[in-house]
This record gives structure tokens, sequence and C-alpha cells, in this order.
């Protein structure tokens, strides 16, 4: 159940028209997805998120198109949104997730979250070869 219902004048806006004209051409169709269609709610958290998802996600970087989506979808899962579990898997798919990738990954996001509730349960500490701030390279 929703608890917001955009107007079906969104674009009547000239900044989320804007925003809606860039998801189009960025992404090379004329569908808008619910989510941006949500956040124009307020005009000002549309623009941000765009430009953050277009930073973050969208510009080419030393990650992958496919594994940012299967890292989106991990986490996703692992906050229980149902809508960006759809949508990430949807976008995966589209960047050539196989079925036997998608398969790998559910099984990976389950013994991580099996994993991670046993070391909480536990309060495992963490080793000190793991710790970061007490093994920095040397100074060279």
């Amino acid at each position: 159940m929703t608890t917001y219902a955009p107007s079906d004048d969104l674009e009547s806006d000239p900044r989320i028209k804007a925003v809606f004209d860039d998801i189009r051409a960025t992404r090379g169709t004329d569908f808008i997805n619910n989510m941006w269609r949500w956040l124009a709610v307020d005009p000002a958290l549309l623009e941000r998120t765009w430009a953050e998802v277009k930073e973050v996600v969208g510009k080419p970087s030393a990650i992958d198109p496919l594994t940012k989506e299967m890292i989106y979808i991990a986490v996703s899962v692992a906050n229980n949104c149902s809508y960006c579990i759809h949508s990430h898997t949807a976008a995966a798919r589209a960047k050539g997730m196989s079925e036997e990738q998608y398969g790998e990954l559910l099984a990976i996001i389950g013994l991580a979250g099996k994993t991670n509730q046993l070391a909480t349960a536990l309060q495992v500490p963490v080793d000190d070869v793991f710790d970061a701030g007490r093994h920095r390279p040397a100074a060279g």
C-alpha cells in the first residue's frame, strides 16, 4: 500500500520534467519507472537522487555495470526492499546476468546473511589481521 500517489501531470513542473527528460536520454527509453515518479513528491529530492544515481552507478568506473546491479540486488535483499529487488534484478538481466549467475548470487546472499547473523549472535571479535587501522602499509 502506497503512502503517496503522484499526479498525472508531474511534468508540468519544469524541474521534474528536466529530470525525467534526462532519465529518458540517459537510459535511451521513454519509460519513467515508479521510483522516480514517487520521488517527484519533492523535486529537490528527485534531482539529488538522480544526480547521485548517475554519479555512483551510471558512470563508468572500476566496477562493471552488471556487478553494480548485483550489489544493488544484494543490498536490496538485506534491506527487504521489494521494489529495488525487482527493478535491479530486471536491470541485471538486461545487462546480461545469466540464470547461473543469479542462482550463485542468491546463494552468496543467503550464506552472507547466515554467517552475518551467526557472527552477530556470537559477537565474534574481529581478527587483528582484518583490522586495516592496525595494519597500515609501511611508509616508503
